[in-house]
């Protein structure tokens, strides 16, 4: 016999309800510093050097690098007068 249910929840709620920490305020600090890391980066040399600074934290480190490389060039893009369009929204 075969069960199937679907839980229709956002991923707060999905979060809450398997009992996983809440880590929306860490995330948060570690974005921050990342972003004020990357203020003084200048030349594609530089960026070398801190992504490969970032890829011992293992694939979570090198996709929040990514979405900041992607969330940077979008503001450079809208401080252009460009749009930016982002497929994941």
């Amino acid at each position: 016999m075969k069960v199937h249910i679907e839980i229709d929840c956002t991923p707060e709620e999905a979060r809450t309800f398997m009992g996983l920490p809440d880590v929306g305020k860490a995330n948060e600090v570690y974005v921050d510093l990342m972003a004020k890391a990357m203020k003084g980066v200048g030349s594609v040399d530089k960026l070398q050097e801190m992504a490969g600074q970032m890829a011992p934290m293992g694939q979570i480190g090198m996709k929040l690098f990514q979405n900041f490389m992607e969330g940077a060039t979008a503001a450079s893009k809208g401080s252009q007068g460009g749009r930016s369009t982002n497929k994941d929204e």
